[in-house]
């Protein structure tokens, strides 16, 4: 994302500290802490919602899984404004000082036993994270120089700090529902919303003394640095905070759907009446890259069913006692995302660079279509596993889910890495923005499909044996189906965005 508040020094103007620039390791720990607070929600956010507001009963699952996916969508989707806010407004630095600020009152919110409250608390964590996510990775670029030949591994590290925060955030607050205190369960959960809100804080007050090391990265301009705009700011993020409410409180997931669709039709027009403006070949790119935003709905609807259907059958679908009589807490199970990025991130990029240096590295297109591919076989283990592996006390095997977790990582390191790479060699010059927004509103359509998809597969009484069968077959010809149709059309694919690999 350009910024006007590209002002920063280039990379010698910087201390080094382990051969990046200092400010990096700042940077990593205060998005470690935001990503802790954030995987500590989603990993707990329908299990609390069924156990506090339906007193343990499955009915309860599908509006659980409804808020998931509408929280999951407005996450993305609000990133869009905050990326404005920071470039036009405020600079980088305040954006995430505020959204820290607003997040963290959320999170502590979520703790208060009452709907309205807790779907308050939503909404703030809501519009604080997306004044904060897509801020602190654009200031990353900014430590280096133009042509520095460290920028790729600084956001290599930056990456691993996301996931770093993931993969310890489930381990440390499913640790603490499960076993922390003797109180019932559901007042476990609060003490994982309020370790959020704690981790939350970390990331401010890291983030509050370590700026000073950024220099001029994330300043606004000399006319925009009047306490005025950052109060404005402020004020509007906490009357935004109204329409969030109400979309999760009476819109709901459906007639979120419908201004999502619409969205995203709106800005595709405006893609391709911007391309038509160039010539043949940007229309073929804009169109290329409309594609690949459809099939990227498809791989995430089913990728963010960790937070709602997998979450259900963890805790009642499958045998997790281990050795010794102890039981695997339901929330570890998220732990084996990240886990398996950190482990599987570097042997796949050798695995490209090999291909590469043969001429064979598969393109934008394939890469997409064995990312779906992947996801669609954790689907299929898991059709086995209930077909085949249920036990005389209704439940599965444990592996079976692990290894779903495993594969969709696979896939999404077959995408997702280069998705905002594809979009700025794919889009019109002048709507590059515009187009990075259209990539996360295809994860925020994703998302809130994959709450209507999980609702659905729990029905109106939860989620049995049966009904999570019938979805996860549904989920698994879906994703392979279309995997398979991506590389059959990925030569069309490549043509139409004529050279851009």
């Amino acid at each position: 994302m350009s910024s006007s508040t590209d002002t920063a020094p280039a990379a010698p103007g910087f201390a080094q500290l382990f051969g990046h620039p200092r400010p990096l390791w700042m940077l990593f720990m205060t998005e470690f802490w935001e990503r802790f607070a954030f995987y500590s929600v989603s990993w707990a956010l329908t299990l609390y919602i069924v156990a506090q507001f339906y007193h343990g009963d499955p009915a309860g699952q599908a509006w659980a899984s409804g808020i998931f996916g509408a929280y999951t969508a407005l996450i993305y989707a609000t990133g869009i404004f905050g990326g404005y806010v920071a470039d036009k407004l405020i600079g980088y630095q305040r954006s995430i000082l505020i959204g820290a600020a607003v997040m963290a009152a959320g999170l502590f919110a979520l703790a208060v036993p009452t709907r309205p409250v807790f779907l308050l608390g939503l909404a703030l964590v809501i519009v604080g994270d997306g004044l904060f996510k897509p801020n602190i990775s654009s200031m990353v670029g900014q430590l280096y120089g133009q042509d520095d030949p460290r920028r790729d591994r600084g956001f290599t590290l930056f990456y691993m700090g996301i996931n770093a925060g993931a993969f310890v955030a489930p381990l440390l607050t499913g640790w603490m529902a499960a076993y922390f205190t003797g109180t019932p369960l559901e007042q476990n959960y609060k003490l994982v919303f309020l370790a959020a809100g704690v981790g939350m804080l970390l990331s401010f007050v890291w983030f509050w003394f370590g700026r000073r090391q950024l220099g001029a990265v994330g300043r606004p301009h000399a006319d925009r640095t009047g306490r005025g705009r950052s109060l404005g700011v402020i004020a509007g993020s906490l009357l935004a905070v109204l329409p969030v409410y109400l979309l999760l409180s009476r819109i709901g997931p459906v007639g979120l759907q419908w201004m999502l669709g619409l969205l995203f039709a709106g800005l595709a027009a405006l893609l391709l009446g911007e391309a038509v403006r160039h010539d043949r070949v940007q229309v073929h790119r804009v169109i290329a890259m409309l594609i690949i935003f459809a099939f990227n709905v498809l791989f995430w609807m089913f990728y963010f069913q960790l937070g709602t259907s997998f979450n259900f059958l963890a805790e009642n679908l499958v045998d997790r006692r281990m050795f010794g009589g102890w039981v695997f807490p339901v929330g570890w199970f998220q732990s084996v995302s990240p886990l398996a990025i950190l482990a599987l991130a570097p042997p796949l990029t050798l695995v490209w660079g090999w291909l590469a240096r043969r001429s064979k590295e598969p393109s934008i297109p394939r890469k997409f279509g064995l990312g779906l591919i992947f996801n669609g076989m954790g689907f299929a283990v898991l059709m086995f596993a209930l077909a085949h592996l249920l036990g005389p006390h209704g439940l599965i095997p444990f592996w079976p889910l692990a290894t779903c977790y495993v594969l969709q990582t696979l896939g999404e390191l077959c995408l997702s890495p280069i998705g905002l790479s594809m979009v700025t060699k794919l889009a019109p010059p002048r709507l590059v923005g515009a187009a990075m927004g259209g990539w996360f509103l295809s994860l925020a359509v994703g998302g809130n499909l994959s709450g209507l998809l999980a609702s659905s597969i729990s029905g109106a009484s939860g989620m049995t044996a049966s009904s999570a069968l019938s979805g996860f077959t549904f989920g698994f010809w879906l994703l392979v189906g279309a995997g398979a149709l991506l590389l059959l059309i990925s030569p069309l694919i490549n043509k139409l965005m004529h050279g851009v690999r």
